[in-house]
């Protein structure tokens, strides 16, 4: 399992958050303001610090939380090739959002002014993330190590773990936060889930995307005769019928991007096909032909 093509092709939004939230970081640690990050309960009802209400969503307190942090914001990338830019910006607004009213409710609860409950960085929206990625997020391979049973997600919650106890209960609060908004998002409260931004704003985010360097052009994939499409195949077949040829054959990225996700590589192929190319549009011919 893999979070699809390297880089961050199809996923605009990652990139300017994972540049941003180590720029800051590395801001602060030059200054040596790093231990001064965090949230404190004379920060919010003491002295009111806006700054530091903006800067507990982006940057780290500490260079291991940076490392595993980014880490994760660079694998949950697949999430915005999934369900789009769009979407995937709603849930970052939503999940940081929400999180941060938790957090000021459970500093609020304690009531403890002499340390910073809270530790910085973006700990609610990748905890959230965890939620789809345990729900939504096929295993494709298991293996044993001195008998014990491990799979190929295995890893990205040992990173999530360490990042968990990173600070120890600070930095445990604030991903317990992330947790339960990213719990709320699965169970679709509010519908949150169909929410979007105007198109005006897609559009300007749309323009982060910029071509990936130094890609190679997809060698034409040729179907083997005798062989037997998946029930996917042919439902996509079905559903969405060719009226001619594509004279354009789906790059190897985009399949690749469709069989991170679960999808068969032959049934990502003709919905690629159907829909031009567009990752977004093949996912939802896909996700529509799977048996309900």
């Amino acid at each position: 399992m893999n979070g699809g093509p390297s880089g961050f092709h199809n996923a605009p939004v990652t990139r300017a958050l994972v540049i941003s939230s180590a720029l800051f970081t590395v801001f602060f640690g030059i200054q040596s303001r790093s231990s001064k990050l965090g949230l404190s309960y004379l920060d919010i009802f003491g002295k009111f610090r806006l700054w530091k209400l903006i800067v507990s969503i982006f940057a780290f307190s500490s260079t291991p939380e940076l490392m595993f942090g980014l880490y994760l914001l660079y694998y949950f990338r697949v999430f915005e090739r999934q369900i789009g830019p769009n979407k995937y910006s709603v849930f970052i607004l939503y999940s940081v959002t929400a999180s941060l009213l938790l957090e000021i409710l459970a500093i609020a609860f304690l009531k403890d002014p002499a340390v910073n409950l809270v530790t910085s960085g973006p700990y609610g929206l990748i905890f959230a993330s965890f939620v789809p990625f345990f729900f939504d997020i096929p295993v494709s391979t298991r293996f044993r190590v001195f008998g014990v049973h491990f799979s190929d997600k295995s890893f990205i919650y040992l990173a999530g773990l360490q990042l968990l106890l990173s600070s120890w209960k600070r930095s445990v609060l604030p991903g317990i936060c992330g947790i339960l908004c990213g719990s709320l998002y699965h169970l679709n409260v509010f519908c949150i889930r169909k929410a979007k931004f105007p198109e005006l704003i897609a559009s300007f985010f749309s323009r982060l995307n910029l071509p990936t360097m130094g890609s190679l052009p997809a060698a034409p994939t040729r179907i083997v005769a005798g062989s037997v499409p998946s029930f996917t195949a042919r439902q996509v077949e079905r559903n969405y019928p060719s009226p001619m040829l594509s004279t354009t054959e789906p790059t190897e990225d985009s399949i690749a991007t469709l069989v991170s996700m679960g999808f068969d590589r032959n049934s990502a192929r003709q919905a690629l096909v159907q829909a031009r190319n567009d990752v977004n549009a093949a996912t939802d011919i896909l996700l529509e032909a799977q048996p309900h």
